[in-house]
């Protein structure tokens, strides 16, 4: 089986670490690919003729989105089209990485897959207009993650033990709720869905539990401190999204329901604290 990964960030790097044995796995990043040049992409598809494509590429600053709507739109939207059709002409599967920015955040409970979508910010409009092209096709899948995490790239736990060090207080927000999620266990999800080769649709997979962005800072703090990765602790305070405004609109609650997934790849997944003891345990060996 032929793979073809698609972005340099934190996912397509984790997916490519973890690739099963046997599987050849090819890597374009954005200085090898530009997914917002149809040309390219069809190139591209047509010479290396993957079996699968992991889209992980994506416009991910959320609140410069709101500003550069026409470059988000150009790699959230009009470039997964070009990569969707590419898909097809070359009878490649598309397995494209979202967002739990498809949705505003009023549901009492975890949402699934199918539930009412309604994006706050250009970010999530985007993401939600680029999975439309993945799934018009019937074996295009969509994976929706949240809050992701890993010991290398730009991420909340990487900037909050930069600040730990560098500051005596920090505020967190602790009105937005979600699930936050390693890298490496969304590369097993996505392995997992594609070893299972199930018909198209969309999935979700996030690390089990929830917390606010308060409750993982005040976790991250207290699991280096464990691994000496802080030389001390500092105050942390719960704000609320008011208090911190930003120039996108986050939804307040947006913990995403991952049994399908669980069902369709087998994986039982951990809890979000135990792969965060996990990514640090990396990070320190690094």
């Amino acid at each position: 089986m032929k793979v073809l990964v698609l972005g340099g960030g934190q996912v397509a790097t984790a997916v490519m670490k973890a690739a099963p044995a046997g599987i050849e796995v090819m890597a374009r990043a954005r200085a090898q690919l530009d997914i917002a040049e149809p040309a390219a992409v069809m190139k591209t598809f047509a010479q290396l003729k993957p079996d699968w494509v992991v889209n992980a590429a994506a416009y991910t600053a959320v609140d410069l989105a709101e500003d550069n709507r026409n470059q988000a739109k150009a790699v959230n939207d009009a470039a997964v089209g070009s990569l969707a059709k590419a898909a097809a002409g070359t009878e490649s599967r598309l397995l494209h990485l979202s967002t739990d920015f498809v949705f505003d955040g009023t549901s009492s409970r975890a949402y699934l897959p199918n539930d009412a979508t309604n994006p706050l910010s250009v970010y999530g409009a985007t993401k939600l207009a680029g999975e439309r092209h993945v799934l018009a096709d019937k074996n295009g899948i969509v994976l929706r993650t949240s809050w992701v995490y890993a010991s290398s790239g730009k991420n909340f736990v990487l900037t909050m033990l930069k600040l730990m060090k560098e500051r005596e207080q920090l505020k967190v927000v602790c009105d937005q709720i979600g699930s936050p999620t390693w890298a490496a266990s969304a590369a097993d999800a996505i392995w997992g869905l594609i070893q299972a080769a199930r018909q198209g649709g969309l999935y979700h997979w996030t690390d089990l539990g929830v917390a606010s962005w308060y409750d993982f800072a005040v976790a991250i703090q207290e699991e280096a401190r464990i691994r000496n990765l802080l030389p001390r602790s500092i105050s942390i305070l719960p704000i609320s999204s008011t208090q911190y405004p930003t120039r996108a609109r986050r939804p307040a609650f947006s913990v995403l329901n991952s049994e399908s997934t669980r069902a369709t790849t087998g994986l039982t997944g951990y809890h979000w604290r135990e792969n965060l003891r996990r990514m640090l345990d990396e990070l320190r060996a690094a």
